[in-house]
């Protein structure tokens, strides 16, 4: 007897795990496939996001900075601290008991909702059938009344740096060192190169950054990458831009790379090397041939602002379609979706999704940018406060970077927030919720923030917009 279910989801990453757990509590009978197995050979629920991704890179992130800042920033503060060293395998454990604590929330998670977690690898057949392959290579068929494929995506090869997860790791291998490396080359100077490359320099590899583009950070907003460039440079990450790994070569537990830029072809021998050029989408095998789903010309599945597929009644959602590959992206698209499937009236705002790097200081932003905006003909203005002037931060002796608001010069609507500093991620999460409400500059001039916070800094920015700033000196108006 084929089983059959209201909802099928294909994936337990952020995206499909939320998916599951919001139609269950809406009132649908869901399964979640799953098929990724942790060390232990058990099935690890969450995704490449918690397994491998996100959260254990946050946990690096964390413990490195705190060495850092124990070995390097502690005296400022009258505080003594002699012969600091780190453990790696001790931190590397650490990383994975939150790793472990997590997936394990999911699945009772799973449990206290009533979503059946189904073993295996998910195809989708004709139908709505779901193919089901156990890890004993056993085959079950589910049916759906609605199918959710949250496939997610993995890290993509290049040809001139083959991964084997020793001496050339990709972003997992990445987080399993168990020694610090004397020279570390990365290659991509992207959200998980720079993140990656930051953990290691702290903890005193010679990191060298290899990013193909001539472009820093093109994503951000110019002004705050040239900041975050000029930040990380400090910080002792040699970027090359415009450098194009052409081979690499592995002798004795080390890589020799070859690449050119404006100064012709170079080579540089590191201990590891990191390939972070990106992330692709995974459809190995998800789809039968008569499934009826498209890809598109990229190899995403082809879906429009819904998340509907060319099948009526399935659904794709994270990094296997269009957009932003991240998790808050996939997690409210999973939602939305349950929330349709239940005849709920659901979209969500693809305009407004916070985007972050967890360097140090942290670099995120949400809207447009600036030259964004002036391609587009609008006509803007713009407020910044540096994190020099504020109080907050001068006391936690955490004062570089800034905070920038871009307004629309007719309406004062806020039109993009962009801050690298301290708990950038939280401050350009306040100006989301305000632009979600339609904010003007104004607005947020007018609010009231405790003093002293981080948040001043927001204030201030905005302040800024229109000349009214109060503790920094404004621009005179043209």
């Amino acid at each position: 007897m084929t089983q059959k279910f209201d909802v099928v989801v294909i994936g337990a990453g952020p995206g499909g795990y939320v998916a599951a757990i919001k139609a269950a509590q809406l009132g649908l009978k869901t399964a979640c496939i799953e098929k990724y197995q942790g060390k232990d050979g058990k099935i690890a629920l969450g995704g490449t996001c918690l397994n491998v991704g996100c959260i254990p890179s946050k946990a690096l992130l964390d413990s490195s900075w705190k060495y850092h800042e124990a070995k390097e920033g502690f005296a400022v503060h009258g505080i003594e601290a002699k012969g600091v060293t780190i453990d790696v395998p001790a931190m590397i454990g650490r990383k994975a008991n939150i790793v472990k604590n997590l997936t394990g929330g999911i699945g009772a998670l799973f449990k206290a909702n009533g979503v059946t977690l189904l073993e295996g690898h998910g195809k989708l057949l004709a139908g709505k059938q779901v193919d089901v392959t156990g890890i004993d290579g056993k085959t079950q068929v589910v049916e759906g009344a609605h199918v959710i494929i949250a496939s997610g995506s993995k890290p993509v090869e290049i040809p001139p740096a083959p991964v084997d997860q020793d001496v050339i790791v990709d972003s997992t291998g990445a987080l399993e060192f168990q020694s610090v490396p004397k020279k570390l080359g990365v290659i991509g100077a992207g959200v998980i190169g720079l993140e990656l490359g930051s953990v290691w320099a702290r903890l005193g590899s010679e990191v060298t950054v290899l990013e193909a583009m001539d472009k820093f950070l093109a994503a951000a907003d110019e002004q705050i990458a040239k900041e975050a460039q000029k930040t990380l440079t400090k910080q002792g990450l040699d970027i090359r831009l415009g450098a194009r790994v052409t081979a690499s070569e592995v002798k004795k537990k080390q890589v020799t790379v070859t690449f050119t830029d404006a100064n012709g072809e170079q080579k540089m021998t590191f201990d590891k090397l990191i390939v972070a050029v990106g992330r692709r989408p995974v459809t190995t095998d998800l789809l039968a041939a008569d499934s009826g789903v498209d890809l598109d010309e990229r190899g995403f599945i082809f879906v429009n602002d819904q998340c509907e597929t060319s099948v009526p009644g399935v659904y794709a959602i994270g990094d296997v379609v269009r957009g932003a590959m991240l998790a808050h992206k996939a997690s409210e698209e999973g939602v939305m979706v349950a929330e349709r499937i239940a005849g709920h009236k659901a979209q969500m705002n693809y305009d407004l999704i916070p985007s972050v790097i967890y360097t140090h200081p942290e670099i995120a932003w949400v809207g447009k940018t600036e030259q964004q905006l002036k391609a587009e003909g609008v006509a803007v203005n713009v407020g910044t406060f540096p994190f020099a002037a504020s109080g907050r931060a001068m006391a936690a002796n955490d004062t570089g970077g800034l905070v920038k608001v871009i307004a629309d010069a007719n309406t004062d609507r806020v039109l993009g927030v962009h801050v690298i500093g301290p708990s950038a991620a939280e401050l350009v999460q306040q100006g989301a919720i305000g632009m979600e409400f339609g904010t003007s500059a104004e607005d947020l001039g007018m609010m009231v923030f405790s003093h002293p916070t981080l948040s001043e800094a927001l204030h201030e920015a905005a302040l800024a917009v229109n000349g009214g700033a109060i503790h920094i000196a404004n621009r005179k108006k043209r």
